[in-house]
């Protein structure tokens, strides 16, 4: 047995049954013994950004880490920005890159790098395997920091000789983690808050925005009126009609307006509230001064357990939450947010997938998705766009029998538009809806918030996606995934029921 072979056994033996790779010479033995080890699915990326972005939507969906491999520092680097979503949504990830044999590292060959300086701007778990013995428990101790809650990227570095020389030693299968539980005085403090700190609200954050936390917090709403926010970084959100929870609003004029007049507000696997950005005259969290911020659950603890406790703290009665009923007129016309939100919400698949990186398009289209069936939303955690793609790759892997609803940007999937030749090469179920506004939009409401002079043409070009104008349907096309294009409501109907009716990759250009 290779030292590569001991790193995917441990891998499989370890429940890592998935790995979303690009890679290189030196990854040559890991690809190799994918055809020696059962139980390891190898999925090829043709760009490292898809790989890093997939492996977190498979985990954020799966509960477990996928691995990704990455071709040495470079592979690393082009990587980072899914990382970065990534760590921010405190995703589990085991992140195997290669490296140079180590006789090789003293001739500074063009590739050679300092992987560990790359790695630490996304993670502080990186081990360097130290010879072809020690490779499987080396893994074994990069997955036991991976999966330590709330979850992390954890980078193992492995030279290729290492790969190459015999090991007969497999890493030990490590234990999962329980998350603590709130101690009993924290719970009973949040409780005397609800009952006498009012107005009061509660911002969900981390694990503790999925259905069942959301049937607690349904039942603290009527006992005691708390109100219920969403954080706007929360990687998973349950969504849909029953007790579902808006975000915090992206704009902090608009966050302010929301969170005014609160005495209290209590966080759950959150952070307190920020504004993106920092603007002119204008304070870096929304949250009101007189307004006092305590915390039921950190993001390593269960905030789901914490709310169910938090109900019985303050004897909640049990209620059914109340399903919206109400069905929206379909829309005619131009084709518009508002339509395709009206559309999409009317006609997805119960317990669907979104993927959502609309970025500017995405407020008229999520109000919409409140009153449609039950499903999950996986959001941009770090704000590094791109991650809309590689995100439904991973989730449409981890979960095969959902369908997910890739909701897109157009500037924004031009970042990772490789991720739909995957989608083709894997047969994957997910439906792309390209928002084409044929603009950076979301930088023309920056370019006034924040003072800037103005938009003259030359600031206009660097806003402009047009000249020459993006084609989506023949770059999906190329790539193997069907396509078409949608300008009326009427169409965008017609479309949208075809894709979410059948199985496999789709793509709708609807333009705005």
């Amino acid at each position: 047995m290779t030292g590569a072979e001991s790193l995917l056994q441990t891998l499989v033996a370890n429940e890592i049954e998935v790995c979303f790779m690009n890679p290189g010479t030196s990854e040559m033995h890991f690809v190799s013994a994918l055809d020696k080890v059962p139980g390891m699915r190898g999925i090829l990326c043709l760009y490292e950004g898809v790989c890093s972005g997939a492996a977190d939507g498979y985990a954020r969906m799966k509960g477990k880490p996928a691995a990704a491999l990455l071709h040495l520092g470079p592979g690393l680097g082009n990587s980072l920005s899914n990382f970065h979503n990534a760590r921010k949504a405190r995703t589990p990830i085991v992140a195997i890159v290669g490296e140079h044999s180590t006789a090789h590292l003293k001739y500074d060959a063009p590739l050679t790098a300092d992987i560990g300086a790359f790695a630490r701007t996304v993670s502080k778990e990186i081990r360097t395997v130290m010879s072809a013995a020690t490779i499987g428990a080396t893994a074994s101790a990069t997955i036991e920091a991976a999966i330590a809650p709330p979850g992390q990227i954890s980078v193992l570095i492995v030279p290729a000789d290492y790969s190459w020389l015999p090991s007969e030693a497999i890493g030990p299968v490590v234990r999962r983690p329980l998350r603590e539980r709130p101690r009993s005085e924290v719970v009973e403090a949040a409780a005397w808050v609800l009952c006498y700190g009012k107005p009061a609200a509660i911002v969900l954050g981390g694990s503790s925005v999925n259905r069942r936390a959301l049937d607690a917090a349904a039942r603290l709403d009527a006992a005691t009126g708390v109100r219920f926010f969403a954080d706007r970084s929360a990687p998973r959100l349950a969504s849909g009609r029953g007790f579902a929870i808006e975000k915090i609003p992206y704009f902090p004029e608009d966050a302010s307006k929301a969170l005014n007049g609160l005495k209290n507000m209590i966080l759950v696997e959150a952070q307190t509230p920020v504004s993106f950005f920092g603007y002119p005259n204008t304070p870096g969290s929304p949250v009101p001064d007189s307004c006092t911020v305590s915390t039921l659950a950190t993001r390593e603890q269960d905030g789901t357990a914490a709310l169910e406790a938090l109900v019985l703290a303050v004897d909640a009665p049990a209620i059914r939450a109340e399903v919206a009923s109400q069905v929206e007129d379909l829309p005619e016309g131009p084709l518009n947010l508002h339509a395709i939100g009206k559309t999409i919400a009317r006609f997805m698949p119960e317990n669907s997938i979104v993927s959502d990186e609309m970025v500017s398009s995405s407020a008229p289209v999520l109000v919409h998705l409140l009153n449609a069936p039950p499903h999950d939303q996986l959001t941009i955690t770090g704000g590094a766009i791109g991650q809309g793609l590689p995100v439904a790759v991973g989730a449409a892997v981890a979960c095969p029998d959902r369908k997910v609803l890739a909701l897109e940007a157009d500037g924004s999937a031009m970042y990772s538009l490789q991720a739909l030749w995957t989608m083709a090469r894997e047969n994957l179920d997910v439906t792309v809806v390209i928002f084409a506004n044929h603009r950076y939009r979301i930088l023309d409401i920056e370019m006034k918030r924040t003072g800037a002079a103005g938009v003259g043409k030359s600031a206009n070009d660097m806003l402009d996606l047009g000249r020459p104008s993006l084609d989506f349907v023949h770059l999906s096309l190329g790539m193997g995934v069907p396509a078409s294009r949608a300008a009326t409501a009427e169409e965008f109907i017609l479309q949208f029921k075809e894709a979410v009716g059948v199985r496999g990759p789709r793509l709708i250009e609807a333009v705005l």
